[in-house]
């Protein structure tokens, strides 16, 4: 199993808006793509009224995400409204093998 993790920031006023749009953009595409185990999104207050968003996604393996990613499968994936959300628009992401534990995602 692949962990992909983004991250980036936003203003905390807009963390329920944001949530709702990252559901019906990123969301639903991770879940329409073959291999993808689920997904989560994380807000951290940074209190400076902006928050770190790191979104969380989980997969089968590295071609279940180059079929949602794409070849350049390292780079960050963004979609049209981003730039309304995003003060700052990271150009990569991390990738994780995930080598043990439990929970509700599991290869």
């Amino acid at each position: 199993m692949i962990l992909r993790r983004w991250v980036g920031r936003i203003r905390t006023a807009d963390e329920a808006e944001y949530r709702a749009y990252v559901a019906a953009t990123g969301g639903d595409d991770y879940l329409s793509t073959p291999g993808n185990l689920g997904w989560q999104m994380l807000f951290r207050d940074l209190g400076d009224g902006s928050s770190e968003v790191t979104t969380l996604s989980w997969w089968t393996d590295l071609e279940a995400i180059k079929a949602f990613a794409g070849e350049d499968y390292e780079r960050a994936r963004y979609y049209p409204e981003d730039d309304r959300f995003l003060l700052d628009r990271p150009p990569g992401v991390d990738h994780f093998r995930v080598a043990d534990g439990s929970g509700p995602l599991r290869a």
